[in-house]
């Protein structure tokens, strides 16, 4: 087989032994051996914090005999951020209003009672906390029937979005599409609930169900790999945030 090839589905083999942050242009670069890491289209890897950089290189440093790319969700934001964001920030602050639009938090259940209650205890002071501090006004409903939300919320949703840089916005994208709700992703980006309670929040549903009728082996590992990726999300958030 020839050096460097990968087969599909085979995992690249780590080729490296040192990893380290170093000041570059701009920001600070992750480097392997002494070289840049580059994104999937070649651009060197460079992070505008110290805290974000040694973050991912954190991820590369944690890989064993093979690398585990689908694991590495640091680097994947950071790669986002770099190649994708900067053409498409106008369709991915869309889509955050998107999700808004629809979203999980404004939608309770209308039954069981002890469901419907669990629901208002834990999602109506975030999503009062959000309509406050960003001015909005959401409107509840009950069940699975589309309430459309206020224009005005959503364009301010939007335009709350285009205020973040690439990187800011690459992680509230993910955390919008993670959770299925844009207002806990925003509540995780601005720091007022820790990445895995937004993720705890967004399945009460699940939660009830699985108390009432167990959890299997597969679905158990599907939660704790999505709890994974929320807290990676907050990470990321706060080192973005780190001087």
């Amino acid at each position: 087989m020839q050096k460097g090839f990968v087969e599909p589905g085979e995992k690249p083999q780590r080729f490296y032994k040192s990893v380290e942050v170093a000041e570059a242009d701009g920001g600070f670069a992750v480097k392997l051996d002494g070289r840049n890491v580059r994104t999937p289209k070649g651009r060197p890897l460079v992070l505008p914090t110290r805290a974000l950089a040694e973050l991912v290189a954190a991820e590369w440093a944690a890989q064993g005999e093979h690398i585990e790319l689908a694991d590495m969700h640091a680097n994947r934001l950071a790669n986002t951020a770099l190649e994708s964001i900067p053409a498409a920030r106008e369709a991915t602050a869309a889509q955050v209003a998107e999700f808004a639009g629809s979203d999980l938090l404004c939608y309770s259940a209308d039954q069981p009672a002890a469901l419907v209650q669990r629901q208002g205890e834990q999602w109506e002071p975030v999503l009062q906390r959000v309509e406050r501090e960003l001015g909005l006004a959401f409107v509840r409903a009950s069940g699975i029937v589309h309430q459309a939300q206020p224009e005005a919320t959503l364009a301010q949703v939007k335009a709350a979005a285009l205020e973040l840089d690439d990187f800011a916005l690459a992680g509230l994208a993910f955390g919008t599409a993670l959770f299925g709700s844009a207002i806990l992703s925003v509540a995780v980006q601005r720091g007022w609930i820790t990445g895995p309670d937004a993720y705890e929040l967004s399945r009460l549903d699940e939660a009830f169900q699985e108390e009432k009728w167990g959890v299997d082996e597969e679905a158990a590992e599907r939660t704790a790999r999505l709890r994974g990726e929320a807290a990676v999300l907050e990470r990321w958030f706060r080192a973005l945030e780190a001087a």
